[in-house]
């Protein structure tokens, strides 16, 4: 039997990069999936990723939405909840990167960078709990950082928003841990995917690789594997943490 065979699984922000890869890993593992994408740049790619996930034997919905905004992630779970009537997971992964120093930062940029990586959590967890303590279970999986954990240098924003996460994420574990309802954070360390690429390129992907121990960057798979764990009843014992997934970057 598959580790979430008939579950219901929601992924944000899921059109490409880890969010993508997450739905695939979840979908091979049973799970029918609702994923999400905000621009409508991303249309073609969130529309081929359902493809994708059909092909696995599950069912998918595929929708615009935007997890900064309330009232969309309300209508989400509303025809999440319509369409297969319970949700067991929520992969909260919708995120944006506004680098700059902050002597240079704008206040647009902050307020962006806080809405969409912030905010977003809040929005979803406040619809999805509602159904998972009826059902007196779920998981709900955060996606924040390394840089939320350590900081860096013009990343202000992006790292207070990672670091909010984690705070949320073990105050919601305290609150619902008497209704079997987990909630765990994820930090990866340095990914390759389209947010990331320009850490590859030149001496400055030599300095980022100093200070890796295993020497690599990290895979989008490397990430959802950490969430299907998280996802599944493996980890059933486990909540409130935040699992580094760093190439142990954060020793």
């Amino acid at each position: 039997m598959k580790l979430l065979e008939g579950k219901v699984s929601i992924v944000t922000g899921a059109a490409r990069g880890i969010g993508a890869a997450i739905a695939l890993k979840l979908a091979e593992q049973g799970s029918n999936l609702v994923v999400t994408y905000v621009s409508n740049n991303s249309a073609d790619k969130a529309a081929q990723l359902g493809k994708e996930i059909e092909a696995l034997g599950v069912q998918v919905l595929v929708r615009q939405s935007n997890a900064g905004d309330f009232a969309s992630c309300e209508q989400l779970v509303q025809d999440t909840l319509q369409t297969f009537g319970k949700i067991d997971v929520c992969v909260n992964n919708a995120g944006i990167s506004k680098d700059n120093l902050l002597m240079r930062m704008t206040e647009e940029q902050w307020d962006e960078v806080m809405m969409i990586n912030l905010k977003s959590i809040y929005n979803m967890t406040k619809q999805v709990i509602k159904p998972m303590m009826k059902a007196r279970s779920g998981s709900i999986i955060n996606m924040s950082s390394i840089v939320g954990v350590r900081g860096n240098a013009g990343q202000s924003s992006y790292a207070a928003s990672k670091a909010g996460i984690i705070g949320f994420t073990k105050s919601i574990a305290l609150e619902l841990g008497s209704r079997n309802i987990r909630c765990n954070a994820i930090a990866p360390g340095f990914v390759e995917t389209d947010m990331t690429h320009y850490l590859k390129e030149g001496a400055a992907a030599t300095e980022f690789l100093k200070k890796i121990p295993l020497g690599r960057f990290g895979s989008a798979n490397e990430i959802a594997d950490t969430t299907l764990f998280l996802a599944s009843d493996m980890s059933s014992y486990i909540t409130g943490q935040v699992i580094s997934t760093c190439g142990g970057l954060n020793i």
